[in-house]
């Protein structure tokens, strides 16, 4: 008669199942962006995610291997997040050629899921950014039943950085028609959405708090020391945190385990960089958002990262030369 012997360890969820509950957390979110601009949410969705399945099954082919890959979800949580990165109306083509590129350059070419220094969806995104800025940046404003004279606008940090831009003072920007209670208010409620389902995967232990904690406290305490010295023309933590796809690159972006830093230490400084990062290039750099370029600089730096941030194994000192 057999008996069950140990150890008696709890076994890791697959990748599948953790893919799986990555795509339950996005629900949220994604269903607060398809009320506020409309369907063509969805069908960037569906576009991207068959376009990221038939190249990653040709890159797959290509390398002479089997199919089996595509069955772990990977390629399908890739094209989600490259999607939920677009403007709802932006063309069938725009999210066709992030997946190749988020698949092909961002996965497939250093070897495959496991061995990709970066994080694939928003090479994809940044590829596309970088090369078609004019159609990247056609949003419009959001349909909201208590605001239909909503500013019809890229997005929140679009509208400032243009007002900025004018020589207007932020407390003049928040009074425009519409913008606090329509603009504003609507990027606000996808932030809450996300920040839902990034509180669900820590609760059921998909993520870990420390990159999302300190992505977030980083990003606030750079953003307190500007607003504080002059809140006229630096926005509040707040702002920054309610604003753009910050919630969104915290919880599900910035927490790839296989491109982010994987030391409990090392994910701290991972995410405050990420923070520090996009607070910079928002305010002092080309693009207002800066999410997808943050998460590239510190992919470079994780590496790094963990090499000077070992975990102690118990009962022993870490040696002198890898601090």
């Amino acid at each position: 008669m057999s008996t069950l012997s140990s150890p008696h360890l709890p076994v890791p969820p697959s990748i599948r199942t953790v893919m799986l509950r990555v795509l339950l957390a996005l629900v949220p979110g994604t269903a607060v962006f398809t009320a506020l601009f409309g369907w063509g949410v969805l069908l960037n969705i569906v576009v991207a995610v068959v376009s990221a399945l038939i190249f990653e099954a040709v890159a797959l082919k290509l390398r002479g291997r089997d199919l089996e890959p595509l069955q772990d979800g990977t390629a399908i949580v890739t094209g989600v997040l490259l999607a939920l990165a677009l403007p709802p109306d932006a063309a069938w083509w725009l999210p066709v050629i992030g997946s190749l590129f988020a698949i092909g350059l961002g996965k497939h070419v250093y070897g495959g899921l496991g061995y990709n220094p970066f994080n694939p969806a928003m090479v994809g995104y940044v590829v596309l950014l970088i090369s078609f800025p004019v159609q990247m940046t056609a949003w419009g404003g959001p349909n909201l039943p208590w605001a239909a004279d909503a500013v019809s606008q890229a997005t929140v940090l679009d509208h400032v950085r243009t007002a900025l831009t004018q020589q207007r003072t932020l407390s003049e920007i928040f009074t425009d028609p519409g913008f606090d209670h329509g603009l504003l208010r609507g990027w606000s409620l996808m932030a809450l959405a996300y920040l839902a389902g990034g509180l669900w995967m820590l609760w059921q232990r998909t993520i870990r708090w420390q990159i999302p904690v300190a992505m977030l406290a980083g990003m606030g305490a750079i953003a307190l020391v500007f607003w504080g010295i002059d809140s006229d023309r630096y926005a509040s933590p707040l702002f920054h945190w309610g604003s753009g796809a910050t919630l969104l690159g915290a919880f599900f972006i910035a927490t790839d385990p296989v491109s982010a830093a994987t030391t409990p230490r090392g994910r701290l400084w991972f995410g405050a960089g990420i923070g520090v990062l996009t607070y910079v290039i928002r305010t002092w750099g080309g693009y207002p958002d800066a999410v997808a370029f943050a998460v590239l600089l510190m992919n470079l730096c994780a590496p790094t990262i963990d090499r000077y941030t070992p975990t102690r194994v118990y009962g022993t000192r870490v040696r002198k030369e890898q601090r």
